[in-house]
């Protein structure tokens, strides 16, 4: 899938795509039913003010996610430091539901080394909804989404489909050379 066109953004602000929650909204709860990698209770947005956040909403099953989107964010974890950024996966399944199961799941993240949390994305009320909740709340298109969240906690970007990783660097390093 192509990714849309960015919309020009407002003095200092960073673009969103077409249809996404707006740029300088508050980033919305997660709604998870399971985490991977994370001890504890639920991540959720306010808990990681203070940090950017990278959050990358994927299926194991979207090939874009797995030679493109992943790797990615695994760079991301490794450049920043763990107190700056705070690198979050979403794996949201909006297809292929059968295949996508937590046990799966659990051994993707171990074949392919992914350490960072990943929040399993809570199923829609309506059975006959296949978009989870937290994909819905944020407007997401598809996959691979990225999301970046600024220190207080406002959604500064959406980008669905592939991003070159300077542009990607350069977004998350300008978050953080913002005034907390």
């Amino acid at each position: 899938m192509a990714p849309s066109k960015s919309l020009r953004p407002a003095a200092g602000a960073w673009p969103s795509r077409v249809g996404l929650l707006p740029a300088g909204e508050p980033a919305p709860a997660w709604t998870t039913s399971r985490w991977f990698n994370h001890e504890g209770a639920a991540l959720q947005p306010d808990m990681l003010r203070g940090r950017v956040v990278v959050l990358h909403g994927f299926q194991m099953l979207c090939p874009a996610c797995v030679h493109h989107g992943l790797p990615q964010v695994q760079r991301i974890q490794k450049t920043f430091a763990a107190d700056d950024v705070a690198v979050i996966g979403l794996h949201t399944v909006f297809e292929h539901h059968a295949a996508m199961t937590p046990v799966s799941l659990e051994a993707f993240l171990h074949e392919n080394r992914i350490r960072f949390a990943v929040g399993v994305d809570a199923a829609a009320v309506d059975a006959g909804d296949p978009v989870p909740l937290t994909m819905r709340r944020y407007g997401l298109q598809g996959t691979p989404s990225l999301v970046l969240i600024d220190r207080q906690g406002r959604v500064r970007r959406h980008a669905f489909g592939a991003e070159e990783d300077l542009t990607v660097g350069a977004a998350i390093a300008a978050l953080l050379a913002e005034a907390g």
